[in-house]
C-alpha cells in the first residue's frame, strides 16, 4: 500500500472547513496561524503536495518524493528521499510550478531507499510518474526495454512504467499512457506528467484506489478521499480501466479503449475535522476514542421499536460465505458465530486471497458477504467477482462510500468515518456491530428468534455505545498495565467461542503497533501446541467474560498459570471469581455474551 497525490491549479487552494484561502505561511510552507501544514498558498503546488502527502503518510512511510513541472514548463524538478514526509520537506528547496505529483511509499519491490523512492522518471527525465500497485509482468517488460537500451536506476517494478510511456510517446502523454498500460498486467493507480505535454496530469486506475477532487483552487489527486477533504468535498471516484486527463478546466475520463465516460461528481459527507487528529497524539488513539460515536452512527436509523431494518435486501439462502482479509477476516469469524447462533444458517469464512485460487464450490443458493473497510482490498474484490461469476448472491460490509465494492454488490455501510490509523480500530468494532444487526434481522426473518428475543437483544445493543465509553474511561488502568509489560518479548492471547476472534484481533494489533511477536488461539487448543510457548513470566491475555464456556476458560487459565505465565484477564465488572486466578484484571461492563467480544476488543 502506497499513497499517490497530485495537484494542478493556481496554488490558492480553499480550505473546505471555512472557505478561507490559506496564504499566511512561513518560508517552509507552514501555516503560521496554528503551526500546522497549510491547505493552500499562492506560491504553487509544492506546499499543497506536502500537505496531501502528510495526510496519506499512513499508507506508507519508508520513503517519499515529489515532482513538479516548473513554471517555464521546460523541466521537471524531482526530490525524493528515504524516510518520512518531514525528511522530504527538509531537503526540498522552494520550487515554483503549479502542476505536480507526489508519493509516499510502502516498499514491495526493492528495499526502502532514495533510489527506489517515487516519483520515477524515463530515460530523458522529461516524464515523471507515481504509482500504487504491483506490475506483475515488470521483469518481462524490463528485459525488453533494456534490449532497447533503456537504463534503470531502481529495483522497483514501477520504473518500467515511465520508460514504457517514453517508448510510446509521440507528443501526446494520454496516448502514450494508454498504449503503455495495454502492455501491463497487474494493479495500478498512477499519475504522470511530461515536460513536452505541459498543462496536464494523466491518471489511470486498475485495482488500486484513486480519487479526484474538484475544488475552487484546482484539481486534487489522492489515493484516499481523506487526503483531499479539507480542500473540497466534490470528488470523482475513478473506476477500474479508466484514464483521466486533468487540466485547468477539470478532468476528462475515458476507458482504456478510448470511450468517453460520464462521471458523477459525488459529495463527501464526512466532516473535514474527522480526518484531523483533533488534539490527540496520533490518529489511532483518536479513532479508539471515537468508537462510542461510530457505534451510535452504525446503529442510527437501523434500530427502532419495531426491531432492526438494515435497508438492504436479505435473500433466503442455504449458506453464507464470508470473504475478508486481515482484521476484516477476524470480524468475519465473529460473524460466523452470531449468524449461526441467531439465524441458524451455516457460515463459512474464507481468507479472500486464498478463496479465488481454490475453484470454490459456490452457486446461486449461497450469499457471499465481503467485509472490507476501504472497499478497495484487491484480494477481496477479486474474490467477490469470482463468487459472482459462479452465480452467488453478494453483500458488502464496507466503510468507504463510493469505493469499488459498492459497484460490485449491494452494501451495508459501517459509517465509521475516515480511518487514518494503519491499525483498524473503530472500523473493526463497527463491522462487528453490523454483523450483530445482520444476524438478528436474519434470525427474525427466518423465525429462529422470537419477537421477545429480538426486543431483548435490541435493548442490549442500545447500551453498547455507552458501555464502550465506560471501557474507555478505564484507559488509565489499561495504560498502567501496558507499562508493566512494555518490555515483554512475546504475548499470547486466548479466548473461546465468539471471544476467539477477539483474541486473534488483539494479537494482530499488538504485532502491528508494538512489533512484539503475538499469537492468538482458541483457549481449548492449549494442549495442541500453544503450551509449548508458555514459560515463566510470559504474558497471556485471557478473555474470560461470562458466557456458556466461562468455567472452561477458567480451567485454561489455570493451565497456563501452572506453567508460570503472567495472566491478564478481561472479565465482566460483576465477576468476583476471576481475580483468584489471574494477575491483573481489565474489566468490561456486564452485557449480553454475544456483545461482550465487542467490548473486549476495545
Amino acid at each position: 500500500m502506497c499513497g499517490i497525490v497530485g495537484y494542478l491549479g493556481n496554488g490558492s487552494a480553499v480550505d473546505a472547513r471555512d472557505g478561507e484561502f490559506f496564504t499566511s505561511v512561513n518560508a517552509s510552507g507552514v501555516d503560521v496561524r496554528d503551526g500546522e501544514f497549510f491547505t493552500g498558498v499562492t506560491s504553487g503546488a509544492m506546499p499543497v503536495l506536502f500537505d496531501l502527502l502528510k495526510k496519506l503518510e499512513y499508507r506508507g512511510y519508508d520513503s517519499a518524493g515529489i515532482a513538479i513541472l516548473n513554471d517555464e514548463n521546460d523541466e521537471i524538478l524531482t526530490y525524493k528521499t528515504e524516510g518520512s514526509v518531514d525528511d522530504l520537506i527538509s531537503i526540498t528547496p522552494d520550487l515554483g510550478g503549479h502542476i505536480g505529483i507526489g508519493h509516499t511509499r510502502w516498499a514491495t519491490h526493492g528495499k526502502p531507499s532514495t533510489r527506489n523512492a517515487h516519483p520515477h522518471s524515463d530515460g530523458t527525465g522529461r516524464i515523471a510518474l507515481v504509482h500504487n500497485g504491483i506490475i506483475e509482468n515488470y521483469t518481462e517488460i524490463k528485459d525488453k526495454l533494456i534490449d532497447s537500451r533503456h537504463e534503470f536506476r531502481s529495483e522497483t517494478d514501477t520504473e518500467v512504467l515511465p520508460h514504457l510511456i517514453e517508448e510510446y510517446y509521440d507528443g501526446d502523454l494520454e496516448s502514450a499512457v494508454r498504449n503503455a498500460l495495454s502492455m501491463v498486467r497487474g494493479s495500478y493507480a498512477l499519475a504522470a506528467i511530461c515536460v513536452d505535454d505541459p498543462g496536464k496530469i494523466v491518471v489511470a486506475r486498475k485495482d488500486s484506489p484513486l480519487v479526484v477532487g474538484l475544488g475552487d483552487g484546482g484539481v486534487f489527486i489522492a489515493s484516499d478521499a481523506s487526503g483531499i477533504i479539507k480542500y473540497t468535498r466534490d470528488v470523482i471516484f475513478m473506476n477500474d480501466g479508466e484514464i483521466g486527463v486533468i487540466t485547468d478546466s477539470g478532468i476528462d475520463i475515458t476507458t482504456l479503449e478510448g470511450v468517453s465516460v460520464e462521471k458523477k461528481i459525488e459529495t463527501i459527507e464526512w466532516d473535514p475535522e474527522a480526518a484531523e487528529k483533533s488534539g490527540y497524539e496520533h490518529f489511532m488513539l483518536k479513532e479508539i476514542f471515537e468508537q462510542p460515536d461510530t457505534i451510535r452512527d452504525t446503529f442510527s436509523g437501523r434500530i427502532s421499536a419495531d426491531g432492526i431494518d438494515l435497508g438492504v435486501a436479505l435473500p433466503n439462502v442455504r449458506r453464507i460465505v464470508i470473504l475478508a482479509c486481515g482484521t476484516s477476516y477476524h470480524a468475519g469469524l465473529f460473524g460466523r458465530y452470531v449468524i449461526e447462533r441467531f439465524a441458524r444458517i451455516p457460515v463459512d469464512v474464507e481468507i479472500a486471497s486464498e478463496f479465488r485460487y481454490t475453484d470454490p464450490i459456490i452457486d446461486c443458493g449461497d450469499l457471499v458477504i465481503a467485509i472490507t473497510q476501504s472497499g478497495e482490498t484487491a484480494d477481496t474484490l477479486a474474490a467477490v467477482r469470482e463468487a459472482g461469476s459462479k452465480g452467488s448472491q453478494k453483500l458488502g460490509i464496507v466503510n468507504a462510500l463510493g469505493s469499488s465494492i459498492t459497484r460490485e454488490c449491494q452494501c451495508l455501510f459501517t459509517r465509521a468515518g475516515p480511518e487514518i490509523g494503519v491499525a483498524a480500530t473503530k472500523s473493526f468494532t463497527s463491522q462487528l456491530a453490523c454483523l450483530l444487526l445482520l444476524s438478528v434481522q436474519l434470525g427474525k426473518a427466518r423465525k429462529t428468534l422470537s419477537t421477545a428475543d429480538v426486543n431483548d437483544f435490541v435493548y442490549e445493543l442500545k447500551q453498547m455505545s455507552g458501555n464502550i465509553q465506560r471501557v474507555l474511561n478505564s484507559a488509565p488502568d489499561i495504560r498502567k498495565c501496558a507499562k508493566i509489560f512494555a518490555d515483554a518479548d512475546q504475548f499470547l492471547f486466548m479466548g473461546r467461542g465468539a471471544n476467539y476472534p477477539a483474541a486473534l484481533e488483539g494479537a494482530l494489533k499488538l504485532k502491528e503497533i508494538s512489533y512484539i511477536p503475538a499469537e492468538g488461539f482458541p483457549a481449548g487448543e492449549l494442549k495442541h501446541g500453544p503450551l509449548a510457548l508458555i514459560y515463566e513470566g510470559v504474558p497471556v491475555v485471557a478473555i474470560a467474560t461470562k458466557d456458556p464456556v466461562y468455567e472452561k476458560t477458567l480451567g485454561n487459565i489455570k493451565e497456563v498459570k501452572a506453567r508460570g505465565a503472567t495472566v491478564i484477564g478481561i472479565a465482566n465488572e460483576s465477576d468476583t471469581e476471576i481475580a483468584k486466578y489471574v494477575d491483573y484484571v481489565l474489566r468490561i461492563p456486564d452485557t449480553d455474551p454475544w456483545i461482550a467480544p465487542v467490548l473486549s476488543s476495545v
